[in-house]
Protein backbone atom coordinates (compact mmCIF):
# COMPACT_ATOMS: atom_id res chain seq x y z
CA UNK A 1 0.00 0.00 0.00
CA UNK A 2 2.93 2.36 0.52
CA UNK A 3 3.38 2.60 -3.25
CA UNK A 4 0.00 4.33 -3.67
CA UNK A 5 -0.25 8.06 -4.27
CA UNK A 6 -2.14 10.03 -1.63
CA UNK A 7 -4.29 13.15 -1.32
CA UNK A 8 -6.68 14.93 1.01
CA UNK A 9 -10.03 16.33 -0.08
CA UNK A 10 -10.75 20.06 0.00
CA UNK A 11 -8.56 23.06 0.69
CA UNK A 12 -8.26 23.02 4.48
CA UNK A 13 -7.72 20.48 7.26
CA UNK A 14 -11.31 20.94 8.47
CA UNK A 15 -12.76 20.34 4.99
CA UNK A 16 -10.46 17.33 4.50
CA UNK A 17 -11.84 15.78 7.70
CA UNK A 18 -15.45 16.62 6.82
CA UNK A 19 -15.24 15.08 3.35
CA UNK A 20 -13.28 12.05 4.57
CA UNK A 21 -16.04 11.39 7.12
CA UNK A 22 -18.56 11.31 4.26
CA UNK A 23 -16.39 8.78 2.39
CA UNK A 24 -16.08 6.59 5.48
CA UNK A 25 -19.87 6.77 6.01
CA UNK A 26 -20.48 5.65 2.42
CA UNK A 27 -22.15 8.92 1.41
CA UNK A 28 -19.35 10.40 -0.72
CA UNK A 29 -18.44 8.32 -3.77
CA UNK A 30 -17.45 11.15 -6.12
CA UNK A 31 -15.30 14.25 -6.31
CA UNK A 32 -14.32 16.88 -8.85
CA UNK A 33 -11.61 19.42 -9.57
CA UNK A 34 -10.94 22.19 -12.07
CA UNK A 35 -9.74 20.87 -15.43
CA UNK A 36 -7.12 23.64 -15.36
CA UNK A 37 -5.35 21.54 -12.68
CA UNK A 38 -4.90 18.70 -15.17
CA UNK A 39 -5.87 15.06 -14.84
CA UNK A 40 -3.70 14.51 -11.74
CA UNK A 41 -2.78 11.02 -12.93
CA UNK A 42 -6.29 9.73 -12.30
CA UNK A 43 -7.33 6.70 -14.33
CA UNK A 44 -9.93 3.98 -14.04
CA UNK A 45 -8.80 1.25 -11.64
CA UNK A 46 -6.15 3.39 -9.92
CA UNK A 47 -6.12 3.24 -6.13
CA UNK A 48 -5.33 6.19 -3.89
CA UNK A 49 -4.73 6.76 -0.20
CA UNK A 50 -7.03 9.41 1.28
CA UNK A 51 -5.51 11.47 4.09
CA UNK A 52 -7.28 13.26 6.92
CA UNK A 53 -6.73 16.91 7.80
CA UNK A 54 -3.58 16.03 9.77
CA UNK A 55 -2.05 14.14 6.84
CA UNK A 56 -2.68 10.64 8.20
CA UNK A 57 -3.67 7.84 5.82
CA UNK A 58 -7.30 6.94 6.57
CA UNK A 59 -8.73 5.14 3.53
CA UNK A 60 -8.01 3.61 0.16
CA UNK A 61 -10.31 4.42 -2.75
CA UNK A 62 -10.36 3.18 -6.34
CA UNK A 63 -11.37 5.28 -9.33
CA UNK A 64 -14.31 3.71 -11.18
CA UNK A 65 -15.28 6.55 -13.55
CA UNK A 66 -13.69 9.72 -14.86
CA UNK A 67 -15.31 12.31 -17.12
CA UNK A 68 -14.53 15.88 -18.11
CA UNK A 69 -17.41 18.30 -18.55
CA UNK A 70 -18.45 21.90 -18.21
CA UNK A 71 -19.33 23.01 -14.69
CA UNK A 72 -22.88 23.81 -15.79
CA UNK A 73 -23.26 20.29 -17.25
CA UNK A 74 -22.67 18.50 -13.93
CA UNK A 75 -25.92 16.66 -13.24
CA UNK A 76 -28.01 15.90 -10.16
CA UNK A 77 -26.81 12.29 -10.01
CA UNK A 78 -23.18 13.39 -9.74
CA UNK A 79 -24.05 16.05 -7.15
CA UNK A 80 -25.82 13.37 -5.10
CA UNK A 81 -22.81 11.04 -5.32
CA UNK A 82 -20.51 13.81 -4.05
CA UNK A 83 -22.48 13.35 -0.81
CA UNK A 84 -22.21 16.91 0.47
CA UNK A 85 -24.85 19.21 1.96
CA UNK A 86 -28.39 18.15 1.08
CA UNK A 87 -26.94 16.29 -1.96
CA UNK A 88 -28.96 18.44 -4.40
CA UNK A 89 -27.61 19.95 -7.61
CA UNK A 90 -28.42 23.47 -6.36
CA UNK A 91 -26.41 22.93 -3.18
CA UNK A 92 -23.55 21.41 -5.18
CA UNK A 93 -23.40 24.37 -7.57
CA UNK A 94 -23.38 26.95 -4.78
CA UNK A 95 -20.77 25.10 -2.72
CA UNK A 96 -18.50 24.42 -5.69
CA UNK A 97 -18.82 27.95 -7.05
CA UNK A 98 -17.63 29.14 -3.63
CA UNK A 99 -14.84 26.54 -3.51
CA UNK A 100 -13.51 27.28 -6.99
CA UNK A 101 -13.83 31.05 -6.39
CA UNK A 102 -11.81 30.72 -3.16
CA UNK A 103 -9.10 28.99 -5.17
CA UNK A 104 -9.21 31.59 -7.96
CA UNK A 105 -10.37 28.99 -10.50
CA UNK A 106 -14.05 29.72 -11.05
CA UNK A 107 -15.25 30.86 -14.46
CA UNK A 108 -18.80 30.45 -15.82
CA UNK A 109 -17.66 28.20 -18.68
CA UNK A 110 -15.03 26.27 -16.76
CA UNK A 111 -14.55 22.54 -17.18
CA UNK A 112 -14.18 20.08 -14.33
CA UNK A 113 -13.00 16.51 -14.02
CA UNK A 114 -15.68 14.41 -12.36
CA UNK A 115 -14.44 11.25 -10.67
CA UNK A 116 -16.46 8.47 -9.11
CA UNK A 117 -14.69 6.08 -6.78
CA UNK A 118 -15.35 3.20 -4.43
CA UNK A 119 -14.09 2.75 -0.91
CA UNK A 120 -11.68 -0.20 -0.85
CA UNK A 121 -10.30 -0.06 2.68
CA UNK A 122 -10.60 1.93 5.90
CA UNK A 123 -7.29 2.55 7.65
CA UNK A 124 -7.42 2.97 11.42
CA UNK A 125 -6.15 6.31 12.67
CA UNK A 126 -3.02 5.88 14.75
Amino acid sequence: MTDLESFAFGDSPALADELLALVLAGKKTATCWAASEGGKGVEIGKRWIVKDGQGRARAVVETVELTRRRFKKVDAAFAFDEGEGDRSLGWWRRAHTNYFTRRGEFAPGMEVYCERFRLVEVIDAK
